[in-house]
């Protein structure tokens, strides 16, 4: 028995149009391989999209590539994510299914799970990945007697963070218990947590694959690429995906100043057609972070196939000097109105409201296009 366990491939996540096209090359390249390894079938453990509606450029690549699968009889099971699950029901998901290129293996009836079985006998099953951890309701609520009780190979297919083996930079993520996945399978899938992991569980394996092609500064650092699984007669293979290069440039600016920093940095070289990282972290003797003339830097290594920055832990001695005292953040920020309308002719309810309006968050579900156009709108009411 042969398959491939694949999740988190994010496609159309990057903002960047050279790292956008990198996520769709990535999945492109993982069915090659299946097609080469001659899979019986693939897993795609939720987020093949970042979002329930991708663009349609988006749509129309992910469908011929999963159409190659079609072509050699490879079917493809998948559960929706956190990121490409809408409540609404209306997802890329359910018009790839109804074209006949994914079968959604999450089938819930009459408050049990059910099996679909593929061609080569194996039962496969799963549930839905929701953010705030929303999911929970169904490892809580469902009655899994009867696919435990089910005899032959089957994998369940997960989307969520497992609490006995979370990291611990993710010791605060709320998580769902081992304990309460259905028992007696030989294979769970999982995705949403972008590290790869092997666990021993139950009669069989507990799989995270890990993104198939890093989604943020800081997994492009760690990770450098993505990946796969191959599960090939109980022998697992991890199959990396690498379309690029990476350099990683990190700079500590302490007792530095904005100019010895950017020098620093100018000095690097051997980037060429690579995914280049900059962090810059430490406390600025002189100057400020905005003093660095990044867009001379990008210039400067122009060849480079994508650069990203991170200057989130640089400080300057300038910004130390503020004292906070022992304050919350909602106390500072009162204090700092205060001495803002005494500068200026705003009234304080006017900066209080406009900062609520600034700090509001995206709903679950909510479009970027729309939470873009309630802020605009909260924002001209308040004018």
């Amino acid at each position: 028995m042969k398959f491939a366990h694949l999740a988190d491939c994010h496609i159309g996540g990057w903002r960047d149009s050279k790292l956008k096209e990198l996520s769709i090359k990535s999945f492109e390249r993982a069915v090659e391989k299946c097609i080469e390894e001659n899979v019986g079938f693939l897993l795609i453990a939720g987020d093949l999209f970042d979002n329930a509606l991708p663009s349609i450029d988006l749509i129309k690549a992910t469908a011929d590539i999963l159409n190659r699968l079609k072509e050699h009889d490879i079917d493809v099971y998948i559960i929706p994510g956190s990121h490409d699950f809408s409540p609404s029901g209306k997802t890329m998901l359910g018009v790839l299914e109804k074209a006949g290129l994914v079968i959604n293996s999450m089938r819930i009836i009459n408050n049990k799970l059910h099996f679909v079985t593929d061609k080569t006998n194996v039962k496969i099953t799963g549930l839905v990945g929701l953010r705030s951890g929303l999911d929970k309701y169904y490892y809580e609520n469902l009655d899994f007697s009867n696919i435990e009780d089910e005899p032959g190979f089957k994998i369940f297919m997960f989307h969520n963070t497992i609490d006995e083996i979370k990291p611990k930079d993710m010791e605060k993520v709320e998580g769902i218990s081992m304990k309460k996945f259905p028992k007696n399978f030989d294979y769970y899938a999982g995705g949403h947590v972008h590290y790869i992991r092997e666990e021993d569980y139950g009669r069989g394996k507990l799989v995270y694959p890990g993104p198939l092609f890093p989604n943020n500064f800081k997994e492009i650092e760690e990770l450098g690429n993505g990946g796969f699984y191959i599960y090939d007669n109980s022998k697992l293979n991890y199959i990396p995906i690498k379309l690029k290069e990476t350099l990683h440039i990190k700079i500590n600016a302490d007792g530095k100043t904005a100019r010895e920093v950017e020098d620093e940095v100018l000095d690097i070289h051997n980037f060429e057609d690579r995914i280049v990282t900059i962090r810059v972290e430490g406390i600025l003797k002189e100057g400020k972070a905005s003093d660095i003339n990044f867009k001379k830097i990008i210039d400067n290594i122009s060849g480079a196939y994508a650069v990203l920055k991170n200057t989130s832990k640089l400080r300057s001695k300038e910004f130390l000097d503020y004292d906070t005292g022992e304050h919350s953040v909602e106390e500072l920020e009162s204090n700092d109105i205060l001495k803002f309308v005494k500068e200026i002719s705003f009234e304080r309810e006017f900066v209080e409201n406009l900062i609520k309006i600034l700090d509001s968050e995206k709903d679950e579900g909510e479009k970027n296009v729309d939470f873009e156009n309630r802020i605009i709108k909260d924002f001209e009411k308040l004018i």
